[in-house]
């Protein structure tokens, strides 16, 4: 009886081995190395090497850079929050925080077309000028300022760099808005079939985000343009598993993949078209032309 285990046992050993060589080849998948950063430290994983965000609008931008060439205008972005109110225990906001800053590396990649200005985190600025209007701020040179009263045409040489107003420029416009909708399960479906405990499964699922976005006037406030965007984001799962009792012996094997389109991606690209759309209101330079473009993008 005990040798008749034992032999179950044996034969089992292979089956294991083969399991545990699957999961260290899902553990370690190729391409990835294991790299010493610092003398004394465990070796870390490390993969692809940091690149610039290249993005599925990034043509389009590109393209409406050429049409609009040097338009004179001072654009500046102000709040643009996540409105959706989506968040977790385990893993905070479902909806990147960043909205601003991924609408002020739109207007980057229009560079040189509109001048740029900060106004959505000024503290640096407003401390220098609070420094400056109190003598304080210095270059580390002497600057030459007038003397005091009674010593006509006297000038002094002084530490500090002198300030008279005026050397933060005005902006034209600005844009504002936020991340109106997070939808989780518009669609989905799948199938799983199993026969002894042996079977595979798949399913597929699509949900959505949606940006509102307003151009504003910076003197007179007047709401220029609006737009409303929304990137359905899609994703998919596949598996199959074994779950059988040999004799005494429990063998449970699953294998399968997970992929959904990047939510954060999805967020960034709707700004990016959303900012193309508001500034083609305002300038009345189309981006049909650069839209039609990347909608026949090269397939590899």
């Amino acid at each position: 009886m005990v040798a008749d285990r034992l032999a179950k046992r044996v034969r089992f050993v292979p089956v294991l081995a083969a399991g545990l060589s699957i999961v260290s080849a899902c553990a370690a998948p190729n391409g990835l190395e294991k790299v010493e950063f610092a003398e004394g430290q465990k070796p870390v994983l490390k993969s692809s090497e940091v690149s610039r965000n290249v993005t599925p609008s990034g043509e389009v931008l590109s393209c409406y850079k050429k049409k609009l060439g040097r338009t004179g205008l001072g654009i500046a972005v102000g709040d643009i929050r996540d409105y959706t109110g989506k968040q977790s225990d385990g893993e905070g906001f479902a909806i990147t925080q960043g909205g601003a800053l991924m609408a002020y590396s739109a207007l980057g990649k229009l560079s040189p077309a509109f001048t740029i200005h900060e106004r959505f985190d000024t503290r640096i600025a407003d401390v220098e000028l609070h420094y400056s209007s109190k003598r304080q701020l210095g270059d580390g040179r002497t600057h030459p300022v007038d003397g005091d009263a009674g010593a006509e045409g006297e000038k002094k040489e002084v530490p500090w760099k002198p300030y008279y107003g005026g050397s933060v420029l005005q902006s034209d416009y600005y844009i504002v808005g936020g991340i109106t909708e997070l939808n989780y399960n518009i669609t989905s479906g799948g199938a799983e079939v199993a026969v002894n405990n042996v079977g595979g499964k798949r399913r597929s699922y699509t949900m959505n985000v949606a940006v509102d976005l307003r151009l504003v006037g910076s003197q007179s406030l007047k709401v220029v343009e609006t737009v409303s965007l929304q990137k359905q984001v899609t994703g998919y799962e596949v598996g199959a598993g074994v779950f059988r009792f040999f004799g005494m012996d429990l063998i449970d094997i699953n294998t399968g993949a997970k992929e959904q389109e990047p939510l954060q991606l999805g967020v960034r690209t709707a700004i990016e078209l959303g900012v193309v759309d508001l500034l083609e209101g305002l300038t009345n330079v189309s981006a049909d032309s650069c839209r039609i473009q990347e909608s026949k993008p090269n397939k590899s």
